[in-house]
């Protein structure tokens, strides 16, 4: 495929800055640490088809050779010539090893999104490295990049794709490639972000990647000498207000769909209605803008479940008094266990269950009506998800902070769940009333009625990345409806 090498070099645009850190000295002596597991010493010759940790994102991670960009990194700033012969001899193993289609080559290297993300490290390398070889690969990469029926339109990785495939094209002199890639990063941007703001993956965490790789975007349009289109920098903007109202008084964003419970969204302007209604699914709503103490809740409804999204529709997330009191399942990975997909289920959220019926996946939620004031807001939502309606009522007091969810269903009965943070364990119980604690002291109580038949269990919920911890979950009594009122602070 020498042919395709014959082209006319245009501007390397190097994005290295926007790779994970790495400890250079350790990838030097031929360990690589991803995704926050044990270092792994890579073989001479790698072998691609490795995945120790039997891990799906750390066996991406190995082919996005994003590492092999920091070398280049490292290089331009010290001018150590043996980071750059590091990275020369990796790219080339990675070629020979993994031509496309061949036999026995990893699945993930040739995925599409492990392509967009190595495509730049190797626009990164060939400021230094002139080579058939590399020029052969960054025009197959680009090939790649540039077909229709591999992008992924309206996604997260269509957009690494897009940005990868601008940048290859400005080092291939290939103008017809970055213009494509900015019409489609347009368009796509369109898709994936309604005009308040949402993110149609369903996770806040994936509103700040997008937010954030808006901006790479954006900066590699500038540096192609390309005209920026002023409807893309409107989606971005539009972004920063979901992302501000879905953060928490904790600076960390509510673990809403693939969220991890850790994830932080800093740097966003923290301004404008303390509550807020996203049309796109979302309620988010605060005592008041940057003070840890606030309280804090969110709600979800809206269209069925998509992409990074979770069956959380009517789910209730609640924070006061400087303490998160009711989580959900969060985030754990992308492995394929029976835990993650629990995690996804409504059983992992705080909704309420009818006890008949058959769940139907994607139901949309639609919010019936609310009233917004300055100290309480109310809000009634409903769904026939199991068939029958179900309807949740929602009433959020700020003075004093109290919480209190009215559910029904219009035939049979339903069950209530309540995940609590890990922080609690339970303190009394009595029928219709657990009073929960923290090590600190801080005491929240959690009322139902009816109360006779509610139920304590444990379960487990994700604090972070590949991470869980045991949480106490209420399950109410089995009724038509059921009344719970969480009462922070007090007994």
């Amino acid at each position: 495929m020498f042919w395709r090498a014959r082209t006319t070099s245009g501007k390397a645009i190097c994005l290295s800055d926007q790779f994970p850190a790495i400890k250079v000295e350790e990838v030097m002596d031929g360990l690589v640490t991803f995704v926050k597991l044990p270092p792994v010493r890579l073989t001479t010759p790698v072998d691609w088809t490795a995945n120790p940790h039997g891990n799906r994102s750390w066996a991406l991670h190995l082919h996005t050779l994003r590492w092999m960009g920091r070398l280049v990194s490292a290089y331009e700033r010290t001018g150590d010539q043996a980071c750059l012969d590091r990275a020369r001899a990796v790219t080339d193993d990675w070629i020979d090893a993994n031509p496309r289609h061949g036999a026995g080559v990893s699945p993930w290297a040739w995925a599409e999104h492990a392509v967009a993300l190595r495509a730049p490290a190797l626009v990164c390398l060939s400021e230094h490295v002139h080579t058939p070889r590399l020029w052969d690969s960054l025009a197959e990469h680009g090939e790649v990049l540039a077909d229709p029926s591999l992008y992924r339109e309206g996604h997260n990785h269509g957009l690494d794709q897009d940005i990868a495939l601008l940048v290859v094209g400005c080092r291939l002199g290939r103008a017809r490639w970055r213009d494509l890639a900015v019409r489609r990063m347009t368009a796509s941007a369109e898709l994936a972000v309604d005009a308040q703001g949402v993110l149609h993956e369903q996770a806040p965490r994936y509103g700040l990647y997008v937010h954030r790789r808006l901006g790479v975007a954006l900066r590699a349009i500038r540096e192609s000498g390309a005209e920026v289109p002023e409807r893309l920098v409107a989606r971005r903007r539009a972004l920063e207000s979901y992302v501000a109202h879905a953060t928490q008084p904790d600076g960390t964003l509510v673990p809403i769909g693939d969220s991890p419970a850790d994830a932080r969204a800093d740097g966003f302007a923290h301004e404008g209605p303390l509550v807020r209604v996203f049309d796109g699914g979302y309620v988010f709503g605060r005592s008041a803008w940057d003070d840890p103490s606030a309280a804090y809740y969110s709600i979800r409804f809206g269209p069925g479940r998509r992409l990074h999204g979770h069956e959380d529709h009517l789910g209730l997330t609640y924070s006061a008094q400087g303490r998160r009191i009711l989580v959900e399942s969060g985030f754990h990975s992308y492995e394929r266990t029976g835990y993650t997909d629990w995690t996804r289920s409504p059983q992992a959220h705080n909704v309420p269950i009818p006890t008949t019926g058959t769940f139907r996946p994607g139901t949309p939620t639609h919010l019936l009506h609310s009233s917004i004031g300055p100290s309480s807001q109310t809000y009634e939502l409903a769904d026939d998800a199991y068939g029958p309606l179900r309807t949740r009522r929602v009433t959020v007091n700020h003075d004093p902070d109290t919480v209190a969810v009215f559910d029904t269903v219009a035939s049979g009965t339903l069950r209530s769940l309540w995940h609590f943070d890990p922080a609690f364990e339970v303190a009394s119980r009595r029928d219709g009333a657990v009073v929960l604690r923290d090590p600190g002291g801080f005491h929240v109580t959690v009322l139902q009625f009816p109360g006779e038949g509610l139920a304590v269990r444990p379960a487990l919920v994700s604090t972070g990345y590949l991470r869980t911890a045991e949480a106490v979950t209420v399950l109410s009594p089995e009724a038509p409806s059921v009344l719970t009122v969480i009462v922070p602070g007090r007994y």
